[in-house]
């Protein structure tokens, strides 16, 4: 008998640019950024999450082909996130936008779980994310690795 928890897990995109940044969200009432990421529904797979979670928290409707797997990572002590990555142009943040909401405590109001975005040099993610993201990110993931073996796959496939 297994008397641990299970380990949640959150799927979400990691975003680059040709910069050498990455986007993140601001997660509303909150003092960090985050990737966009969430929990699977019903028969989704990590991809489809992370998909759908990047489309419902920033508004861009990503294709799934070019999409990097980087697999599952444990991230706190209950959860792991399965991360992908993809490399896009600069697009401006403020036309981004958050459709998935939540009820705030006791007043009831209706906020977005997203409320601004914006483009982050790999060098200042600390300043930005929660530790553990942080170290994810810049440490076990080596964005600028990442960077390079995105803008070869971009190359290949042009």
């Amino acid at each position: 008998m297994d008397l641990l928890p299970a380990r949640k897990l959150s799927c979400g995109v990691v975003i680059l640019n040709d910069a050498a940044e990455l986007l993140l969200c601001h997660v509303t009432g909150q003092g960090h950024w985050d990737l966009p990421k969430g929990g699977a529904e019903p028969g989704e797979s990590p991809r489809q999450t992370a998909l759908r979670e990047t489309r419902e928290e920033t508004g861009l409707v990503l294709d799934a082909q070019p999409l990097v797997d980087l697999g599952r990572h444990r991230f706190r002590p209950r959860k792991d996130l399965h991360l992908f990555a993809t490399l896009m142009p600069r697009l401006d943040p403020a036309g981004l936008f958050c459709v998935s909401h939540f009820e705030c405590g006791h007043s009831g109001a209706v906020r977005p779980e997203m409320d601004g975005y914006g483009w982050f040099a790999f060098g200042r993610l600390d300043e930005y994310c929660k530790p553990a993201l942080a170290e994810l990110l810049t440490h076990r993931l080596q964005l600028q690795a990442l960077l390079v073996q995105l803008r070869r796959r971009h190359a290949l496939a042009a």
